[in-house]
């Protein structure tokens, strides 16, 4: 199979689909690999890198559209991207389509074949494609809250950790899956009070004997949002709902009774987001305020750390990758966890939560693969 791997083009997007080392295993595998120049500048691997992998390097991003069987990117592609795309072509890269119904009349009328990094499931019923850069961005969280609650950024002032003598930074993780146990791990690392709200008992009581005492759980009610979100420095929103808009759990009214200057960080921004004054942000401007309290929704966090993301991202795609460059769409019928990555096909949404999300008829993979 003709792979394509043209370089990102979203706002401070600095990573890139497919490392030189995974060009190599493509290679290696028998497939051919086109590789727009400067794709893995920000990475650090030039073109001559990709060469000696094994990739044809190319001038333009519409000669990797143009020749390529399968794409694989990291970001949802962008307008000038989704018009590249055609019938016979495989997409494998991040979607978040639920929050984004452009992109999906985009990808629709396309006619391709979209399969999303964050629906792939593993036996475990987890999102082996999603984990790691839900590590990556649940660390930043923290990063992004310690420089937004500077005075000079607008915050209150706090020292996350604090010092001896003086209280540190209250932080509150709604949700206690892999961002929010990669936040709590980082804040309470740092010094920070942590609580993690979160509906699962038996996660709760995981995050208990993970951290041995050193953060707070609770179940998350009502009552015990508005405790925890009120008395706050920083707020974290870690929920995720697979594939399907992010619910809204901190209202604008909430934000009038929070400690003025503090900070909400929306690590579901992709999905929607999960505070109701979240709106996307960029790298390049990534915070904004709303009722005295600042909003850091930039939605691809990990892009700010490529390297680390890249390699981390690429681990965990390339046995999918390379699956599906072996068998087509074979792959994707026969392998469940595969066929749970497929958002789109020919023109039908084949993924339950985008459909009811954005409204349009959901047709089962199984059925849309082999009509």
């Amino acid at each position: 199979m003709r792979i394509g791997v043209p370089k990102e083009i979203k706002v401070h997007e600095y990573r890139v689909g497919l490392t030189p080392g995974a060009v190599r295993e493509y290679v290696a595998a028998g497939h051919s690999v086109l590789v727009e120049t400067n794709a893995g500048a920000g990475i650090g691997a030039d073109d001559g890198a990709y060469r000696q992998a094994g990739a044809v390097v190319v001038d333009t991003a519409a000669e990797v559209f143009r020749h390529a069987e399968m794409i694989v990117k990291v970001k949802e592609p962008q307008p000038s991207e989704w018009v590249q795309l055609r019938e016979d072509q495989i997409l494998f890269t991040y979607l978040h389509l639920a929050p984004d119904p452009e992109l999906t009349k985009g990808l629709l009328g396309s006619g391709c074949t979209a399969i999303a990094y964050e629906t792939v499931t593993d036996p475990n019923g987890g999102l082996p494609l999603l984990a790691p850069m839900s590590e990556v961005a649940g660390r930043l969280s923290i990063e992004a809250a310690a420089n937004a609650l500077k005075r000079s950024a607008g915050g209150r002032g706090i020292l996350l950790g604090g010092v001896p003598g003086v209280q540190p930074a209250r932080v509150v993780v709604i949700g206690g899956g892999v961002v929010g146990t990669h936040a709590a791990r980082m804040a309470s690392g740092l010094g920070a009070e942590v609580t993690v709200l979160d509906r699962y008992i038996p996660r709760l009581r995981e995050l208990d004997e993970l951290f041995h005492g050193r953060i707070r759980t609770r179940f998350s009610t009502i009552e015990a949002m508005e405790q925890e979100v009120f008395a706050a420095d920083a707020v974290i929103g870690a929920v995720l709902v697979p594939g399907a808009s992010a619910p809204k759990l901190v209202t604008r009214e909430m934000l009038k009774r929070m400690r003025p200057g503090a900070v909400i960080v929306d690590v579901a921004i992709d999905q929607g987001g999960c505070f109701e004054t979240s709106r996307p942000t960029t790298h390049a401007d990534p915070t904004y305020e709303v009722e005295g309290i600042i909003h850091y929704c930039v939605a691809n966090m990990p892009g700010a750390v490529p390297l680390t993301s890249s390699y981390a991202l690429n681990n965990a795609t390339l046995p999918f990758g390379l699956a599906i460059a072996a068998d087509g769409l074979a792959a994707v019928l026969d392998n469940p966890y595969l066929r749970s990555g497929l958002n789109i096909h020919r023109g039908r949404v084949t993924y339950k939560a985008v459909a009811d999300s954005l409204g349009f008829t959901f047709v089962p993979p199984e059925d849309a693969l082999a009509a």
